[in-house]
């Protein structure tokens, strides 16, 4: 009885940890992608105010 509850529990743990693991990577991948967004539209508005 215990051994299938072990089995069980091991196998979800594992689901879970690979859900939270994508999760993270997700975040990481748009922080990221934002921060390059933000440093061109930076280097787009510095150009702008140089040419006038």
């Amino acid at each position: 009885m215990f051994a299938a509850f072990g089995v069980n529990f091991l196998a979800y743990l594992l689901v879970l940890i690979f859900i939270v693991a994508v999760v993270l990577l997700a975040c990481f991948i748009g922080i990221k992608w934002r921060k390059s967004k933000d440093a061109k539209m930076a280097m787009a508005s510095e150009a702008e105010v140089t040419d006038n």
